[in-house]
């Protein structure tokens, strides 16, 4: 016996799924916007606000424009889940909504309230507590009023209670103006292709922390282009590359699909052009706002579709490095289908995507080859060349101060030979001091040099002062240290000695302990000279281990055993 299944929908989960789909709270600004264009208005206003109520503090939001309004098909269409009234003529009227999801954001909430007008009827509409109903599995009713229009409102006033759970750090001014000019309707590049239909629509805003509205232009924000690559140089010297901009629009078809075209609009632009007008991104010395950003976290190539960002597509044009970060680019496309949140580009036919992939590598493959990207480069070569002979001068004049800083022994080799030791400041000048002394007095040290390598490990492998041939020899490691601290960054293991120019004496006492990297431990004896002639010794030694590894600290060791003393240039010296 057969039978027939009829699929259902929980509604209830789905309203819930659906609210909860806008995972970034600032969604809401997006969908309200997008409401007020679609209704065709000219004037929006949106506050922020925190009210009380029965004593708790509660998130006041208010969207409010002077488009066509709604009747009551309008108003069930506003709250119900995938009924939307755009989607038919979408084409042509150029509507933003069409999946009918975007207003279910607000039912993240403990109210929504909307007042408004069409046909000379006023409506009042009421949803108390969305959230908690839809999370109950009870889908939420409306309660409408309706009268006649008597104060000739017009529009929408749409007002959302304890949304979010009244969070509202993400709805300080700042961030919502940033939001508003990158990610909504607002903020749209339209105007790079010449399309000012939308020009003199207005917005008023108040984020939370505002006194006050702002008035908010529309478009998104690009800078002006700069001077010539010469005047940028004289202008500004070294920071020349970071005031470089320029433009570039395109507008094409795509390869295999040519009935859907696209426009392109890329900036080419330093550090500073962008600190000019986006006071959101992160930089030393400024102190930005609550979410500011970094160039790298918001720059590069952005999919757009209805002129809005969606999604950024950096790894189309660069797989490696950051030169994306000079890019403020959008590239708009109608053909692109966006997932319910329209917060990504990927339920797009993979064919499609490919081709503006294609599309736009090309468009960034021209600007790279381009004159304009030509005269950047230069630019950047000039400013590392004059950057070069100004870190040239200035180091030339350190090293100057040091040499005059510095101290100096002559030691007498033979009768007829004096050699000149300069006082070390880094490793390989401990290693220079002893391979000069090594050179001309081999007895110095007790052992000989048989491989240096600073590439990996330790320093030096030695051998015993002995007629022993190496492949018969026990060898041994040497390091070389400037300074000689608790911390020792090699094994313990096969070390012979440490050659140092000094020890920490700060850090590390007579008696104290020397950790190496396998977590090793040995003692620092220090024992005085015995006898005239004789030197302080420094050794690591080990309960656990018959054998000292030997410390030659040169500073002492030299003027104690040898005579060597240290003492400054003066102005006559000739080394």
């Amino acid at each position: 016996m057969g039978f027939t299944i009829t699929p259902e929908v929980n509604s209830s989960q789905e309203f819930i799924e659906i609210a909860q789909d806008f995972s970034n709270p600032l969604d809401l600004v997006r969908e309200g916007i997008s409401n007020g264009f679609d209704a065709h208005a000219k004037n929006m206003t949106m506050n922020f606000c925190v009210i009380s109520d029965c004593g708790e503090r509660v998130l006041k939001i208010e969207i409010i424009d002077d488009g066509d309004g709604m009747d009551d098909k309008g108003l069930k269409s506003f709250f119900d889940l995938g009924n939307s009234m755009r989607r038919e003529t979408k084409d042509e009227t150029g509507a933003i909504g069409e999946k009918g999801h975007g207003t279910k954001v607000y039912f993240n909430s403990k109210k929504i309230e909307v007042i408004t007008a069409k046909n000379g009827i006023k409506y009042h509409a009421i949803m108390n507590e969305p959230k908690k109903n839809l999370f109950n599995h009870v889908i939420p009713t409306v309660d409408v009023t309706s009268e006649n229009n008597e104060n000739g409102m017009k529009g929408s006033r749409i007002v959302i209670y304890g949304y979010n759970e009244n969070r509202r750090d993400k709805f300080t001014h700042a961030q919502l103006k940033d939001y508003i000019l990158w990610f909504t309707k607002f903020g749209s590049v339209e105007r790079c292709f010449d399309i000012e239909e939308n020009a003199d629509v207005k917005l008023k805003l108040k984020g939370v922390d505002a006194d006050k509205y702002e008035d908010i232009e529309f478009g998104h924000v690009f800078p002006e282009e700069s001077k010539s690559v010469n005047d940028l140089f004289n202008d500004y010297l070294v920071d020349a590359p970071k005031w470089y901009c320029k433009k570039v629009v395109k507008t094409k078809s795509l390869k295999n699909f040519p009935e859907i075209k696209f426009q392109a609009v890329f900036f080419v632009e330093g550090t500073k052009v962008k600190y000019s007008y986006n006071n959101m991104i992160r930089r030393p010395g400024y102190s930005a706002p609550e979410g500011a950003y970094t160039v790298q976290d918001r720059y590069g190539i952005w999919l757009c579709k209805d002129y809005m960002a969606i999604q950024r597509k950096n790894d189309w044009v660069t797989s490696k490095g950051s030169e994306y970060t000079k890019l403020h680019a959008f590239v708009n496309c109608q053909g692109l289908r966006l997932t319910a949140n329209r917060g990504s580009i990927e339920n797009t036919p993979s064919e499609i995507l490919a081709d503006l992939r294609d599309a736009v590598k090309e468009i960034y493959d021209e600007i790279v080859q381009s004159d304009d990207w030509s005269n950047l480069e230069w630019l950047e070569s000039e400013v590392d060349a004059y950057n070069t002979v100004a870190r040239e001068k200035s180091d030339f004049k350190k090293r100057i101060d040091k040499v005059n800083r510095t101290r100096v022994a002559n030691y007498k080799v033979a009768d007829d030979k004096n050699i000149t030791l300069i006082e070390p400041q880094q490793e390989n000048g401990v290693f220079t001091i002893f391979m000069q002394l090594s050179t001309y007095k081999p007895e110095i040290f007790p052992f000989t040099v048989i491989d240096y390598d600073t590439h990996f490990g330790i320093d030096v492998i030695v051998k015993a002062k002995d007629n022993m041939p190496i492949k018969t020899s026990k060898l041994f490691y040497v390091e070389f240290k400037n300074y000689m601290s608790k911390n020792f960054n090699h094994s313990f293991e096969n070390l012979h000695s440490i050659v140092c120019w000094d020890i920490n004496s700060v850090d590390l006492k007579n008696g104290e302990e020397v950790c190496d990297i396998a977590n090793q431990r040995r003692t620092l004896k220090i024992v005085p000279p015995e006898c005239a002639g004789d030197y302080t010794r420094y050794y690591l030694d080990s309960m656990r281990s018959d054998r000292k590894i030997e410390i030659f600290v040169l500073k002492y060791y030299l003027e104690e055993k040898f005579g060597i003393t240290f003492v400054p240039r003066n102005e006559s010296s000739a080394f």
